[in-house]
């Protein structure tokens, strides 16, 4: 019988399992999870031949290595990164076939943060509340992943996408957030709204997969007292006391006491995956409440 596995031969930086997280329990305080930037994980899924809600691997800017026990055809996508095959050049943002036992390496990300890995079968661990991905807030799903892991794989279902390479966007130059002014924007001065709103921010090195951070103008409250703790949404834009705003992404917080000024639209999420640290970030209002 087939061993369908890969073990981990350089784990890098940060690599997770990701598939497309765990919706609908914010109410017993475990965030959504899943992949940073969802369309590249879809695309690498979809070129790999696996249906959409398959687990994949996202690496954290310096890659990953693997060898599969199995022949399987691989597909990287996200941040553009050199990829090869037991040393030789293989393809980025293509379907490739890799032997059983040869080394996959994933290599460090040309620009961008987060690349993503698919195995045809996909990552086959083991899901809690219906996803397989690692919750670095709340510690659920697998432990990032360790050199000398072994990852089972799922069965094949589907022929890979028979293309040459795959259009797929750039890493931001600049990061243009659309938001929605609110819930909490009353809590700034005019000045810190217009600031908000007008100035350049950049993308601080102290960001992960919890929220965005940036570094920038610091916004004045017009409001001190303490809020009370409330709901947070993907998206959010929580303003901690120094002022300098905090992007909320998949493993954010379900609660906070921090004043929300806005929420990002969800289809400005994906970039924000790929926004190096120093990368200007403006938010630019598209509706208030």
């Amino acid at each position: 019988m087939t061993d369908r596995a890969l073990a981990v031969v350089r784990a890098g930086a940060l690599t997770t399992v990701q598939d497309r997280g765990r919706p609908g329990h914010a109410h017993l305080g475990v965030p959504r999870s899943g992949a940073l930037d969802g369309p590249a994980a879809a695309l690498a899924n979809r070129l790999a031949g696996n249906p959409p809600e398959a687990a994949v691997l996202e690496t954290t800017l310096n890659g990953c290595a693997v060898r599969p026990r199995c022949p399987v055809t691989v597909a990287v996508t996200g941040a553009p990164c050199r990829v090869t095959v037991d040393g030789r050049p293989a393809a980025w943002g293509a379907p490739v076939r890799v032997p059983a036992g040869a080394l996959l390496d994933v290599g460090p990300a040309t620009s961008g943060v987060r690349s993503y890995v698919a195995v045809s079968g996909g990552i086959a661990v083991e899901p809690v509340l219906a996803s397989r991905s690692t919750d670095l807030l709340s510690g659920l799903g697998p432990a990032p992943l360790a050199d000398g892991t072994v990852l089972h794989l799922g069965d094949l279902r589907a022929a890979h996408a028979r293309v040459d390479v795959a259009p797929q966007p750039a890493p931001p130059a600049e990061l243009v957030l659309r938001v929605t002014l609110g819930p909490r924007d009353d809590w700034f001065t005019p000045r810190a709204l217009r600031t908000f709103t007008s100035r350049t921010y950049q993308v601080s090195p102290a960001s992960n997969r919890i929220g965005l951070r940036t570094t920038g103008p610091a916004l004045e409250r017009a409001r001190t007292e303490e809020l009370p703790s409330e709901g947070m949404v993907l998206g959010a834009v929580q303003v901690p006391p120094d002022g300098r705003p905090v992007v909320f992404l998949a493993d954010h917080p379900t609660t906070g006491g921090y004043p929300v000024i806005a929420v990002v639209r969800t289809a400005d999420l994906p970039a924000a995956a790929q926004a190096v640290p120093g990368t200007p970030v403006r938010f630019m209002a598209v509706h208030r409440r």
